[in-house]
């Protein structure tokens, strides 16, 4: 209850997206490749970002 209004920091906004990113290219990967492919770039840029923060 204590973290209810608990903020997320913006390290944690990008993890959230990039795991999202993850999992739409993974559902993708078995219907349209090039899409997931376009998915995963997206993934990679979110884990550069993540890393600067660091």
């Amino acid at each position: 209850m204590f973290g209810l209004f608990k903020k997320k920091t913006e390290k944690e906004k990008l993890q959230e997206k990039y795991a999202k990113l993850l999992k739409e290219a993974h559902a993708l990967s078995t219907t349209n490749r090039k899409l997931s492919d376009e998915k995963v770039f997206e993934a990679e840029e979110i884990m550069k970002k993540i890393d600067q923060l660091d």
